[in-house]
C-alpha cells in the first residue's frame, strides 16, 4: 500500500474504533508542531528537510560495492566486467548522495537566506571532491585489511577479511564517513557511521582521524570518540574505549563542542581487551596497555601497562606523591 494514498477499509475502520486513531495522530501532530515551534523550524508545506538514512544505506552499500567489487559486489560479477559495474555503481551512488548532501546543505543553511543554486553547486563540489579520493580511500583500506590479515592468526586470507570482520566493514565506513565529515557534512557521515555501529557493535565518530594499517580485532564494545588521534599501525581488541574524562561547560552552562577531549595514540599502540583511556592524553608510540586497564593520563613511548602495574604505582604514589592527571 502506498502512504500518500491510504486505503479504507471495513476491517481499517472496526480496528481504529478500538484504539481512536484519529485522536493519536491529531496529538501526535500537536507534539510536533510545539516541537517545531521550540525550534524555530518552518511550519511551511515542503519536501524531505533531512538527510535521509535508508537512502544512504543504499549509497554506503554501493559505494562498498564499488571499492571491493568481487568481494562486495554482486554475485555474477565478473573480472572482465568490474570496469562496467563500478562506473555504472558508482553513477548511482553519487547521484543518491548529491541528493542527501543537498539535503543536509539546505539544512545548515535553514535559519538564513537559502539559495537554492548556490546550495546546489556547493553539493556538487561536495560529491565530487569526495568521489576523487576513492582511489585513495582503497588504498588505505588495503592497508587495512592487510593489518587485519597479518594481525590476526585466525585469518586465512585478506578475503575472508574482507567478507567477515565486522572491524573492517567498521573502517570501510568510517573511511567514507570521515571524508564526507572533513567536507563539511557531518550530519551525513554520522549517519554513515552510525549504520556500522548498528551492524557491527563498533563506535568510531566520524571526526576520528585514523593512520594507516589500523585493526580492530572482534571489536564489540570499540568505542572512538571524535577527537581521537590514532597513528599507524594501531590495534585494538574489544570493549576499548578512547573517550573524554570531563567535558568543558560555558558561561551559559552548555557543552562546549569540538574542543580536543580524547586520547591521542602514536604509531604501533596496542590496546587490550576492555581497557579504557579518558582524555586528552598520550599514549607513547610502541606501547601496549593491557586488558581491563582504566588510564587517565599520558604514557611514554614503549610503555607495558597492565592493571597489577597500575595498582602498584598507586599504591607506591599513594606514599609520596599525588597520581599525575
Amino acid at each position: 500500500m502506498n502512504w500518500r494514498e491510504p486505503v479504507s477499509t471495513h476491517a481499517d475502520s472496526v480496528a481504529a474504533e478500538h484504539w481512536d486513531l484519529n485522536a493519536v495522530v491529531t496529538g501526535l501532530r500537536a507534539v510536533r508542531d510545539r516541537w517545531r515551534e521550540a525550534q524555530g523550524r518552518s511550519r511551511e508545506a515542503g519536501g524531505r528537510e533531512f538527510p535521509s538514512r535508508e537512502a544512504l544505506a543504499t549509497v554506503v552499500g554501493q559505494l562498498c560495492g564499488a571499492l571491493f567489487p568481487m568481494r562486495l559486489g554482486p554475485a555474477d560479477l565478473r573480472q572482465e566486467s568490474e570496469d562496467y559495474y563500478v562506473g555504472y555503481t558508482l553513477d548511482a551512488a553519487l547521484h543518491g548522495l548529491l541528493e542527501q548532501v543537498r539535503l543536509e546543505l539546505a539544512y545548515q543553511a535553514r535559519h538564513g537566506d537559502v539559495d537554492e543554486q548556490a546550495i546546489r553547486r556547493q553539493a556538487i563540489y561536495v560529491v565530487r571532491e569526495f568521489v576523487a579520493t576513492l582511489p585513495s580511500t582503497r588504498a588505505l583500506l588495503d592497508t587495512d585489511v592487510e593489518a587485519a590479515f597479518l594481525g590476526d592468526p585466525a585469518a586465512r586470507s585478506v578475503d575472508e577479511v574482507v567478507l567477515c570482520y565486522p572491524g573492517i566493514l567498521a573502517v570501510i565506513h568510517h573511511r567514507i564517513a570521515h571524508r564526507l565529515y572533513s567536507l563539511g557534512v557531518p550530519l551525513i557521515a554520522r549517519i554513515v557511521a552510525e549504520l556500522a555501529h548498528s551492524a557491527t557493535g563498533i563506535d568510531i565518530h566520524p571526526g576520528a582521524e585514523i593512520g594507516h594499517s589500523f585493526f580492530i580485532d572482534h571489536g564489540t564494545g570499540v568505542v572512538i570518540g571524535e577527537t581521537a588521534v590514532i597513528g599507524n599501525r594501531v590495534r585494538l581488541y574489544q570493549a576499548v574505549t578512547l573517550g573524554a574524562k570531563r567535558f568543558p561547560v560555558g558561561a551559559d552552562g552548555s557543552l562546549e563542542k569540538g574542543q580536543p577531549r580524547h586520547p591521542v595514540l602514536e604509531d604501533d599502540v596496542v590496546v587490550y581487551a576492555g581497557a579504557t583511556i579518558l582524555g586528552r592524553i598520550t599514549i607513547g608510540e610502541g606501547s601496549s596497555i593491557g586488558g581491563n586497564v582504566w588510564l587517565t593520563h599520558s604514557v611514554p613511548p614503549g610503555s607495558h601497562i597492565t592493571q597489577a602495574g597500575l595498582q602498584h604505582a598507586l599504591a607506591g604514589q599513594e606514599r609520596s606523591a599525588p597520581w599525575p592527571r
